[in-house]
């Protein structure tokens, strides 16, 4: 087709064609590295190499607070860390005498508040998990269907801690159902707030129930959440 095209041309009408042909293609290639460049900035690809590196840990847990639907929120000042399982680590009721009085040490070496203590479903005192929870990324699951991603922003200025989950996952989607997590503070000055008071026939609780009320305690029941893998933010 190009000879037959430049047939009965003059030489200087060929040259400007080779010439025009020429500037093209080089603006063809510029063109493509633009382009190129433009795709290697494109907000997806900049989102992809922004990437959290995960370090997969031993088993941790998180405890939250939260309505079961949340996605996302502002109270993870309120979570706690448990950097080590608290279950193998806890007391049975019915060992409670090892643990009389507010800042008695329990075998595995943890400090027990009888103030503030914490139980878990099979009737073990548990040590309380580590607050607030530390700023970064978490892959959590409930050990079900769902894994995600959990961010836990820096505390802001006004002493909220922002947190999102991603995988469109809510709160009731990373909760390990069988882990059920209570703690226990007094409900009046009067009355003692005491593991003495909880019976170890209510345990160990159904998967997915709540704690079981304690004489003379406020009780709030925390979600459980199962950590693999943890990012700095």
């Amino acid at each position: 087709m190009r000879l037959e095209q430049d047939q009965g041309l003059t030489g200087d009408t060929k040259l400007n064609r080779r010439v025009e042909s020429r500037f093209s293609r080089r603006d063809l290639l510029v063109g493509g590295t633009v382009a190129a460049a433009s795709l290697l900035l494109s907000p997806a690809l900049m989102a992809q190499s922004a990437q959290p590196k995960f370090s997969r840990v031993p088993t941790q847990y998180i405890a939250a607070l939260g309505d079961p639907d949340a996605k996302s929120g502002s109270n993870a000042q309120d979570w706690g860390l448990w950097r080590l399982d608290p279950g193998p680590r806890g007391v049975r009721l019915s060992d409670y005498d090892k643990l009389q009085g507010r800042g008695s040490v329990a075998p595995a070496n943890w400090t027990f508040d009888n103030e503030d203590w914490w139980l878990e479903e099979n009737g073990l005192i548990m040590e309380e998990p580590e607050f607030p929870l530390p700023a970064g990324f978490y892959r959590v699951t409930g050990d079900r269907e769902v894994t995600a991603v959990l961010t836990v922003h820096d505390k802001g200025s006004d002493g909220t801690q922002r947190w999102e989950l991603d995988n469109s996952a809510s709160i009731y989607d990373v909760t390990h159902l069988r882990c059920r997590s209570g703690r226990y503070t007094p409900a009046t000055s009067e009355e003692p707030c005491s593991p003495a008071n909880a019976s170890q026939s209510n345990f160990p609780v159904t998967p997915g129930a709540e704690m079981p009320a304690v004489d003379g305690c406020s009780k709030q029941d925390y979600a459980v959440f199962i950590v693999t893998a943890i990012a700095s933010l």
